[in-house]
């Protein structure tokens, strides 16, 4: 070995804020995993713990404000970020906290808010009393917003039953100030084609996929929201990222597997499988 050579140059940086997930099929674990997957450097901010697996949520325990701090700061002021990813924040508290946090950030850093509401299963994942903060202070930082069609309802009070309601789910969601939002589709009644919006209020771009059968789901949101951080961090613009993660997502439910009794996850190293 040539104790000479120069060191590799370090990846992209993505930041993840969100709860972990003991099952390892999303919030933290299933962020890490997409990051690794798509050539970034993932780390992370823990905003809660859940005991979690399969069949659902059977506990969570969200830490304090000082630990959801010092975790952003001791990330942040050593290593630098070149993207950021939130997903589950649970209280208002915390949602307060982390928005004062990104809101320090460099604008040029662009910021993935994913506002996970309910897990796979049903379970709720943020409470009712932190929905206003997520609206009022977390949407107005992020570059992209990614809610599904339940967490529009959430955050707007707009039921999604179509395309066209998509577009007024788009305008609303954008009337709270992200720069972007991703309407996703998948819980619309059509059983032929996933369907999501991305709009800026000026452009729409429509992304149409087959639907899977297969029911091995699990952290399917939060790898898109990683996906498309990390595609932000390798410097593509929002409609290109965006395309890149969901083909990237597309895979990993293609190739989601079987694990415990009820719902498996999808397949984050379904690339590396492949060959």
């Amino acid at each position: 070995m040539d104790l000479a050579a120069p060191p590799h140059p370090a990846p992209p940086r993505v930041l993840t804020v969100a709860g972990s997930d003991s099952g390892g099929g999303a919030g933290i674990q299933a962020d890490l995993k997409a990051m690794l997957a798509l050539g970034v450097h993932g780390m992370s901010v823990l905003t809660a713990v859940t005991a979690q697996n399969s069949l659902g949520v059977h506990g969570a325990w969200e830490l304090p404000a000082e630990a959801v701090r010092a975790q952003f700061r001791a990330v942040v002021d050593d290593i630098g970020v070149q993207a950021v990813k939130t997903g589950m924040l649970s209280s208002a508290a915390t949602a307060a906290t982390v928005a004062d946090l990104l809101a320090g950030l460099d604008p040029a850093v662009p910021v993935v808010v994913d506002p996970v509401a309910v897990s796979k299963h049903g379970d709720a994942l943020l409470r009712a009393e932190a929905v206003e903060v997520v609206r009022t202070r977390l949407l107005p930082l992020a570059t992209v917003a990614t809610p599904n069609l339940d967490e529009v309802t959430w955050l707007t009070g707009i039921v999604v039953t179509d395309e066209e309601g998509m577009r007024a789910a788009a305008r609303a969601v954008l009337g709270h100030g992200p720069r972007w939002v991703l309407v996703k589709g998948g819980h619309l009644p059509d059983t032929e084609q996933a369907v999501d919006l991305l709009s800026d209020g000026r452009a729409e771009h429509w992304y149409r996929a087959p639907r899977h059968g297969n029911r091995h789901t699990h952290g399917t949101g939060c790898t898109l929201a990683s996906a498309l951080a990390s595609y932000l961090a390798l410097g593509d613009d929002v409609p290109t990222a965006v395309g890149r993660a969901k083909e990237y997502v597309r895979g990993a439910i293609a190739a989601g597997f079987p694990l415990g009794a009820g719902i498996g996850p999808v397949d984050h190293g379904w690339r590396a499988r492949a060959h």
